[in-house]
């Protein structure tokens, strides 16, 4: 057996082979093993191992790539170190390996290789032979003053500056934060090291390659070792000083030269140029961001108040070792901070004519809307520091809402940033999270912020009335403060901390319906109201902007597919039935897939003339039958047009590529049997015209009402049928046993169909006395007359609210005359022309003047003839 000390090392030694490090005796190295080799030594020899002698191994560099590894022994480098495994760790992810922690002993020469299988396994003879000069003065006399040059050069002050080139303070330990522990325990250490282990423990601290590791580890002599260190030292020193130099030009002297932080693992210690074995090397170019993001910080031109939080964080961050958690959050905050736009802004390029240009080719009617947008701009460009008002655009889906939005930041030239509220439900989303939770981040409103990079960009709130409330609080209250021009000039975001100037975004929302955005919220905006389109209008949306859009989008030319006017009609009355075009383009959308299938294969056709389908082009030109029309044109698989002809989508074209017709006219086939009546109804996704059904049969008076109705219909069935009771004698109406009290002996069936529809709002109140009337009378209502309004019980007819989508879900219906409260003849101006001349509108102020206009010749006039000729 060898010796070193009192340690004893075997002559035979199993050898770990190291890809990614050099051991030098005196230092530790984490080791990954992987390989087949060192993963059958730790299992056969360090995990069965029960005594010391079985956890020493001696660890050989392999120079050799890890990825070219095979089975057969490397040639292996002369000299190793011998260890002992301190530590093994094993895991499974991503594939079974272990770490080990090794401590360096001595060094070893490989005299034999007693085998290789499963591990290698060979003779050794130790090299270091250290208890030769156990004495200093030997030692002395062995090596001179190198070694006491290198203790010099390491710990204490230099003899001379011309020794270093440098002044005569610049010596390695002293140039390190002596307050970090590790440092005072690494000066302590090397204090009480004997002389001739220096070179190795500081090449291991110092940054080195690992080919300058291999030539200390080949420096079998002491004298060799010291003169092939000294030079390593100097420049690590060297090194040190040039970089506090440029760091710190103008730090007084009784400060700290270097600060660096605490070990991450095994005892390591980094600064800038300095690093133990296994630290990480990341903290020089760590540092060096924090330089940066300091200046970033400085130079945005944040307001006071939010740069004195910055630059306390800043100091904090200094001072704050990396493992901490707290740093990343820190260093996270701060560059949020100096992305944001304090003071970036862009220049309103606004001209009014260009704008009224821009929105009438972005967006066809829409007149009133376009009207007051104008004027908002206008505003803006005589005050540029205008507040508010804050626009919130109402209508059904598929109106043009957010294209409006768009087409005004377009307009002045802002940046657009939308930022969708539907399913909110936590204030956070738009105050952010305090920093004191995981995972905390801004909220959305300063998220978009620091997505424009400006502080003057247009906000879409979309979807604002699908706000929710949770046990996180109610976004909807968050967002008053954001809304209000009066407020938002200092908006505090939780995340952080300090204020931020909205007034000069400009905030636009959007909704389907009022009805569900709080009372407060709705006050501190403008409800510009969006309708839907007639189908005249629908036409030219789609031949506009729809149809070009979709051919784009699908490759397709004019010249190759023409819809004419005629089929959009079609497609918008039997395909769609909506208030928007997003039906609409989407029908259009699968005609062009359908097109597109026939273009490509006649271009294939005409890459291969030797194909089985030919074209008779003087058939198609002679004109074909009705029913060869239908097949060849009217599919488009079968088209069989030339390849130069566009093609046509007529109704055959149109019934094959989207099939049946969805919507059908039914009004006259619902309205052929008493009871029946058309009554006008508005949705978030426009107006309907509904169906009010009733029927009678022999009971106990009981009234029953189906159709998922709410409590304000419930209310208008009620006072329908009350009404109507007590006027039974005047109308001549009679239940089935021919009594004037409706529901003595007699039960009435209310029903309302589309009954998985939740119906709801005050305006079926005329509908329903029209119904029950039919159902008493046993007269039809006219089948081309709907109606609307709410009534009281004494007869009189209420306005309601929704008057131009109601009138435009008649004129879709194919209706004629409409019946409407009087106090609602001033929302007619509201219709476009050509709808107010297609439809007859009766204005009614009581039930009487209802029920004469919804039956055919009058309902009053007949009842009283039939009256008369009773009593004749």
């Amino acid at each position: 057996m060898a010796s070193i000390g009192s340690i004893q090392i075997p002559r035979r030694l199993p050898l770990l082979l190291t890809h990614d490090g050099v051991l030098l005796p005196g230092s530790s190295m984490r080791v990954s093993v992987d390989s087949p080799g060192n993963m059958d030594l730790v299992r056969n020899r360090l995990l069965r191992g029960t005594s010391l002698k079985s956890t020493i191994i001696g660890v050989i560099p392999n120079t050799r790539d890890p990825s070219t590894d095979t089975e057969e022994l490397p040639a292996l480098h002369r000299i190793g170190t011998a260890a002992i495994a301190v530590q093994v760790v094993g895991s499974n992810w991503p594939k079974p390996h272990y770490t080990l922690l090794v401590t360096g002993l001595c060094r070893f020469q490989i005299t034999e290789i007693v085998k290789t299988q499963p591990y290698p396994v060979a003779e050794v003879e130790q090299l270091d032979r250290l208890e030769d000069l156990s004495t200093k003065e030997e030692f002395k006399e062995a090596l001179g003053d190198l070694s006491e040059q290198f203790y010099k050069y390491a710990v204490q002050a230099p003899l001379s500056p011309a020794c270093l080139g440098t002044e005569a303070n610049a010596y390695l330990v002293d140039m390190l934060d002596n307050s970090v522990p590790a440092v005072a325990k690494l000066k302590k250490l090397l204090d009480n090291l004997p002389r001739e282990l220096l070179p190795d423990i500081l090449i291991s601290i110092i940054r080195t390659t690992n080919e300058e590791k291999l030539q200390i580890l080949d420096a079998v002599g002491l004298e060799e070792r010291f003169k092939v260190t000294i030079p390593l030292l100097l420049r690590q020193i060297e090194g040190l000083k040039l970089l506090n130099k440029t760091r710190n030009p103008k730090m007084d002297e009784d400060k700290r030269v270097v600060a660096i932080r605490p070990l991450k693992k095994l005892g390591g210690i980094s600064g800038k140029g300095f690093s133990l074995e296994n630290a990480d090397d990341d903290d020089d170019d760590d540092a060096d961001d924090i330089i940066i993001l300091e200046k970033k910080v400085k130079s945005c031109n944040m307001p006071e108040q939010a740069l004195k939080v910055c630059m306390k964080e800043m100091k904090r961050l200094k001072k704050m070792p990396q493992s901490m958690p707290e740093y990343a959050l820190t260093r996270n905050y701060l560059e949020l901070m100096s992305e944001l736009p304090w003071s970036k802004s862009t220049r309103d390029r606004l001209d009014i004519r260009a704008a009224r240009i821009l929105l009438d080719n972005d967006h066809y009617a829409m007149a009133k809307l376009k009207k007051r947008v104008l004027e908002y701009l206008a505003v803006r460009q005589l005050k540029n520091n205008l507040k508010g008002p804050i626009l919130c655009f109402v209508g059904p889906p598929g109106v043009g809402k957010t294209s409006v939005g768009r087409s005004i930041a377009k307009t002045l030239g802002r940046e657009f940033h939308r930022i969708a509220l539907g399913g909110v439900c936590d204030q956070s989303d738009i105050r952010g999270h305090r920093r004191t939770y995981v995972g905390s981040m801004p909220g959305r409103i300063i998220n978009g912020l620091k997505i424009v990079g400006v502080n003057n960009p247009v906000f879409l709130l979309d979807e604002v009335d699908k706000l929710g409330k949770s046990l996180q609080g109610d976004p909807a209250a968050a967002l008053l403060e954001v809304l209000d021009p009066e407020q938002n000039h200092n908006f505090t975001d939780h995340y952080l901390n300090v204020p931020f100037d909205l007034s000069q975004v400009i905030f636009i929302a959007t909704a389907n319906t009022t009805a569900t955005i709080p009372p407060a919220l709705l006050d501190r905006m403008e409800v510009l109201e969006v309708p839907g389109y007639t189908q005249e209008e629908k036409i030219e949306i789609a031949h506009r902007h729809l149809i070009a859009k979709q051919l784009a989008q699908h490759g397709l030319t004019p010249q190759q597919i023409q819809i004419p006017p005629e089929t959009t009609l079609e497609i918008i009355t039997r395909y769609t039935r909506e208030a928007g075009v997003r039906s609409l383009d989407r029908k259009l959308g699968a005609i062009c897939r359908a097109v597109a299938v026939k273009v490509a294969e006649g271009q294939h056709r005409e890459a291969k003339p030797d194909a089985t389908e030919t074209v008779d082009v003087e058939d198609t030109k002679a004109g074909l039958s009705e029913d060869s029309r239908a097949r060849d044109i009217g599919d488009p698989a079968d088209l069989t047009l030339p390849p130069e002809m566009p093609i046509l989508i007529d109704h055959h074209a149109l019934k094959d590529i989207l099939g049946a017709p969805k919507y059908e006219i039914e009004v006259f086939e619902r309205l052929n049997q008493p009871g029946v009546a058309i009554g006008l109804a508005w949705t978030p996704l426009g107006g309907e015209i509904m169906f009010v059904e009733a029927s009678r049969m022999d009971g106990e008076g009981q009234l029953t009402l189906t159709g998922q109705l709410g409590d304000v219909m419930k209310e208008s069935a009620h006072l329908a049928i009350s009404w109507l009771r007590s006027n039974a004698k005047k109308y001549q109406l009679t239940n089935t046993s021919g009594s004037f009290d409706l529901l003595d002996n007699t039960d009435i069936h209310l029903h309302f169909p589309a009954g998985a529809v939740t119906k709801d709002g005050p305006s079926a109140g005329v509908a329903i006395v029209t119904c029950l009337a039919s159902l008493f009378s046993g007269r039809l209502v006219s089948s081309d007359v709907a109606m609307t309004g709410e009534i009281t019980l004494r007869g009189l007819v209420l306005p309601v609210g929704g008057i131009k989508d109601k009138v435009l879900a008649a004129h879709r219906a194919g209706l004629k005359r409409v019946i409407i409260p009087q106090r609602n003849e001033k929302d007619l101006e509201e219709i476009p022309v050509n709808v107010r001349r297609d439809l007859n509108f009766i204005f009614a102020t009581a039930l009487d003047e209802v029920l004469n206009a919804a039956f055919d010749g009058g309902f009053l006039l007949k009842s009283g003839q039939e009256l008369l000729n009773s009593k004749l």
